[in-house]
């Protein structure tokens, strides 16, 4: 792990700006990038804590407010009933291809920041997972990884309701990585053998990973949380982005300013 530094920008999207959080390495030199997508409730403290992981292994992480059409910049949906039903009603407001331009967005912008090697992959947890998993059928992704991808199978995302995430697989020329959780409510054994086999119909590069645990066991607030299922699934991310991504051309040391002894 290494100092990070943190930042905000304003992408320009058809839709409107998209406020955009990047975390990446204080040490000099390029780093790989990553697009991470929330969850419903935007960038939460659980997600910001998940970037800054993933900036302190060695990546430029650009993390999007994925309602930015219809919230003001910066807001954060509180982790309660309205929080949730505000997100999922979103959701299906936003229009589906309002969610691929914002993708776009965010890879173009990594492709030209100063930091990154231009390497990219994405990960998502929940509707992230799917929206990660739709981004990554944009040309040069290298990877992709979905934390408990909802409405994949079914094509909940996006206003119809009738996303055609999982008909586009074949497009998908990156490694995929799918965790799940078996007692999630929202994508049941049912719905998780469909992924899978559109995966195998496709002859996907893909590993797959089912855990006994909860929808959200990955969010560190919450009685789901399940921190040795975070600590092994954050471990899968980190290894499959160095794999194909590469470590950027420095090392990650610390570069930071000098700490006050005490």
């Amino acid at each position: 792990m290494t100092i990070i530094d943190s930042e905000f920008t304003d992408l320009t999207t058809p839709t409107g700006p998209m406020r955009t959080y990047v975390f990446r390495p204080a040490a000099p030199g390029k780093y790989p990038g990553i697009l991470l997508y929330s969850e419903i409730f935007q960038v939460t403290g659980p997600i910001r804590r998940t970037a800054a992981f993933l900036a302190g292994h060695g990546f430029v992480v650009a993390v999007p407010e994925i309602y930015h059409e219809f919230e003001p910049a910066g807001k954060v949906l509180a982790y309660d009933q309205p929080g949730a039903t505000r997100g999922n009603e979103l959701k299906f407001v936003k229009a589906l291809a309002a969610y691929d331009t914002d993708a776009r967005a965010v890879f173009a912008f990594l492709a030209s920041h100063p930091h990154c090697t231009g390497k990219l992959g994405t990960m998502g947890i929940c509707i992230g997972g799917h929206l990660s998993f739709r981004a990554a059928a944009n040309p040069g992704v290298l990877a992709a990884v979905c934390f408990y991808a909802t409405g994949l199978h079914n094509g909940e995302l996006g206003s119809g309701k009738n996303a055609d995430s999982l008909a586009r697989t074949p497009e998908i020329k990156g490694e995929l990585l799918m965790i799940w959780g078996r007692q999630d409510p929202h994508v049941p054994l049912e719905g998780r053998a469909k992924v899978q086999a559109a995966l195998a119909a496709a002859n996907s590069n893909f590993t797959w990973h089912e855990f006994n645990g909860a929808h959200a066991f990955l969010r560190d607030e919450g009685t789901r949380y399940d921190p040795e299922l975070a600590y092994i699934g954050l471990g899968l991310a980190v290894s499959l982005f160095r794999r194909k991504l590469g470590q950027g051309d420095l090392s990650a040391a610390s570069t930071g300013p000098t700490e006050t002894k005490h």
